[in-house]
């Protein structure tokens, strides 16, 4: 365990532009991991009606990828720790080919579900770290380096959803699988091989925001209040931005607007399709932008922000989604202000524990997103109990303003007394002035 205490000179020091080469090859990384969760519903409708399985069913194979990758992170985190990036993603690489493949031969539930298995260790090696291995590299702008590198992954398939589709109508999905399954596998595996971690002295960090010169264990990082504090605000945020991806159709058809027609001037679409495109835009926007705002106003001032616009746009979506134009604009609003926790959490977790031990500490924040996916199905008993979806969306912005409160009244001061323990003073805007040691020489 370390406990160095940087000066001003190591803020005003200059990182090697070397360093956005890694985050360029870490975003390729993400990017070719992204298919085995966002394009998987346009297999569903094919492999149902080839094999007379309940739609229900087939979904088991994405809860069990998605259940896999989240909480297998922690996992893999201490890989990440333990032997760099480049063997736990080349690893990663491998399973994500080998995934899709099974998944072409697969002729029974059981295979899919294999399938699904083997993606979920694949695309959680190779996404716990590359968004660790950008916290590394970039401690002065951790937010928009983490941002950049999830928002590959939640917009990779923007590249390959359309050739997918095609490809699929023309020769069927096994073809799709396999074709694609090789195409992303071999992808992975080609630039992982540029990937490695800092060495000492490669990097810089921030006057604006917060930041620990001690490394911190996982057994460290779990006794502190710090941690538990923003587990529970990232399971709240984290729980009704599911909700919203996971329902959103149903809410639209409970709101009366699904096929509603929104003029757009060139063009006429239905409001959830058209909704449904902006918010896969505005997820991806948000994550860089909001991450590039913390890194310059503070980790819990961006919470405050984000949650705040969320939370609101949430009650607002609830109380004035029955107009068509409002279902649009509002979830877009949502979705912006929702995918930034991807990168604010991991910055923050960053800035307070170090990132020689990130891999295990943000491997177990991270599993937050796996509670929240238990919790999304009592959106659902709700929705029954009330017999509306408002009901849920008022619960959902409850919990975003609940959280952006928490950010400033909560886990700021607790900050500032984690920073101060470690001998970091800080001025009455939270910034580093002077290191401790520092300070008690010139007293």
């Amino acid at each position: 365990m370390s406990a160095t205490i940087g000066a001003p000179a190591e803020v005003q020091g200059h990182p090697p532009s070397s360093r956005w080469i890694q985050l360029i090859v870490g975003v390729a990384c993400m990017v070719a991991a992204s298919n085995i969760q966002y394009s998987w519903t346009l297999f569903v409708p094919e492999i149902q009606q080839a094999h007379g399985w309940t739609r229900a069913a087939i979904q088991t194979a994405f809860t069990i990828f998605v259940v896999v990758q989240t909480w297998g992170t922690p996992i893999v985190g201490h890989f990440v720790d333990k032997y760099g990036p480049r063997t736990v993603v080349l690893i990663g690489g491998l399973f994500v080919g080998v995934a899709w493949v099974v998944n072409s031969y697969a002729t029974t539930l059981t295979g899919f579900y294999v399938g699904s298995i083997l993606g979920g260790i694949g695309v959680g090696a190779v996404y716990a770290t590359c968004i660790n291995n950008a916290l590394k590299w970039f401690p002065d702008r951790r937010g928009l380096a983490a941002g950049l590198t999830a928002a590959g992954y939640g917009s990779g398939t923007i590249v390959t959803i359309i050739p997918i589709a095609n490809m699929i109508k023309s020769s069927g999905y096994q073809d799709a699988f396999f074709t694609f399954g090789l195409i992303q596998g071999l992808a992975i595996l080609l630039v992982a091989g540029f990937l490695r971690a800092p060495k000492e002295g490669e990097t810089v960090y921030s006057d604006q925001v917060m930041q620990s010169r001690r490394d911190y264990t996982l057994g460290e990082a779990l006794r502190t209040p710090v941690f538990w504090v923003m587990l529970a605000m990232f399971t709240g945020t984290v729980t009704g931005g599911l909700m919203a991806v996971a329902q959103l159709g149903v809410i639209a058809q409970d709101l009366g607007v699904r096929e509603m027609p929104v003029n757009v001037y060139f063009f006429t679409m239905a409001a959830l399709p058209l909704a449904l495109m902006a918010d896969r835009v505005m997820n991806g926007i948000s994550r860089p932008l909001f991450g590039w705002i913390s890194d310059h106003i503070g980790r819990e001032r961006t919470m405050f922000i984000a949650f705040m616009i969320e939370g609101i746009g949430i009650l607002a979506l609830g109380t004035f989604g029955h107009n068509p134009w409002a279902f649009v604009i509002l979830s877009g609003i949502v979705f912006l202000a929702w995918g930034e926790v991807y990168s604010l959490f991991s910055a923050t977790a960053g800035d307070a524990f170090g990132t020689k031990h990130i891999g295990k500490i943000y491997g177990v924040l991270y599993c937050a997103k796996g509670i929240a996916a238990l919790l999304v199905p009592l959106g659902n008993l709700l929705m029954e109990a009330t017999g509306t979806w408002s009901t849920v969306l008022y619960m959902m912005g409850a919990m975003d303003i609940t959280a952006a409160l928490t950010a400033v009244f909560i886990l700021r001061p607790l900050l500032r007394r984690h920073h101060a323990q470690n001998g970091v003073v800080l001025d009455h805007r939270g910034k580093m002035v002077m290191s401790g040691q520092l300070a008690t020489a010139q007293r």
